[in-house]
């Protein structure tokens, strides 16, 4: 059974770049151009993990995650923050909001793989 995971980020051209990554037999691919359609896609989908921006329009990476960890239906959901905001104070906050792992763009594209794999597991 394949794991669904969900790309939240405003750039076509990181979406593009993660689809080609990881998308496979092994995982259904998702998208959301913004944090209010990514909290839309979360409550309704219930993906597996889910990669988050953090400068998105309509809700930022760091209200979403929030907004997931505090709901019951969604709280257990794996959440890795992929962001271009690389200040060690924003990595902590997103870990302590309830993010899983936090990468900073640019990133390594076998690095980001090789994290879901650990995160989701066999």
């Amino acid at each position: 059974m394949s794991k669904t995971i969900l790309l939240a980020d405003d750039e076509e051209l990181i979406r593009l770049l993660v689809r080609t990554t990881i998308e496979s037999e092994e995982y259904r691919f998702l998208e959301a151009r913004d944090g209010e359609e990514a909290i839309e896609i979360i409550r309704r989908e219930h993906p597996d993990l889910v990669l988050l921006d953090v400068g998105m329009p309509r809700r930022n990476g760091f209200e979403v995650v929030e907004a997931i960890k505090h709901d019951p239906a969604t709280k257990d959901t794996i959440v890795v923050m992929l962001t271009a905001h690389g200040r060690e104070a924003d990595r902590l906050h997103g870990l302590d909001l309830g993010a899983d792992h936090y990468f900073t763009k640019p990133f390594s594209p076998l690095d980001l793989l090789r994290t879901i794999r650990e995160l989701l597991g066999p």
